[in-house]
């Protein structure tokens, strides 16, 4: 694939371009790139990615930016070409990044062993999620003022609106969208990191 500018930002053209794009031809509102969204959020969590929402969000980013300095794409169709540049995707994350298990996987993968080995009330499941939240307040509380209005902002809003508002932090922040995925990934993995600590000392 021909290599993109490095310093390109997602603007509200171009994400309306990719939205014309994806719809070709209709107008869905919005709804075809939220299903594509999805689509490629679960293409990498079967492969066992980390943040598989930023990296899905980094493919279509990618495809926006093609749109942008191409005009068009019209070699294959918007679905075949999306998974084209999440395969690229994929494995530029695989050499950059080594895998590890996520708090949350710990997590889940503890409470399904408690299940296994002798169940789990109501009020234990409860107890849990109560505990979980209390440590994500205290961990929050400990990453920089900066980091911390980060992650906030971008897991912020549902679907379109929290596309659009990630578009904003790149903005504001004078960033790519690739960086602000990463940086967001990061931060995200530390505080996960945190809360399965939390939890495991209370």
């Amino acid at each position: 694939m021909a290599e993109l500018k490095k310093d390109w930002i997602l603007s509200p053209e171009a994400f309306r371009r990719l939205l014309r794009w994806l719809d070709d031809g209709s107008d869905s509102g919005g709804e075809r790139y939220l299903e594509m969204q999805r689509r490629l959020t679960a293409y990498f969590s079967r492969k066992n990615c980390l943040c598989s929402d930023e990296l899905a969000d980094e493919t279509l980013n990618r495809i926006a930016r093609k749109l942008d300095e191409k005009g068009t794409i019209t070699e294959v169709s918007a679905l075949h070409y999306c998974y084209i540049v999440a395969k690229f995707v994929f494995l530029e994350n695989v050499r950059s990044v080594k895998p590890i298990q996520t708090g949350a996987t710990e997590l889940r993968n503890s409470d399904s062993a408690t299940r296994r080995a002798g169940g789990v009330s109501e009020i234990g499941t409860e107890d849990l999620r109560e505990k979980t939240f209390g440590c994500l307040e205290k961990c929050l509380g400990q990453l920089s003022a900066n980091d911390r209005e980060l992650i906030l902002e971008y897991y912020r809003g549902e679907q379109r609106a929290k596309i659009e508002r990630r578009a904003e932090l790149t903005t504001r922040l004078g960033i790519t969208m690739n960086a602000l995925s990463i940086r967001a990934c990061r931060i995200r993995n530390k505080l996960e990191a945190c809360v399965d600590k939390c939890i495991r000392q209370t």
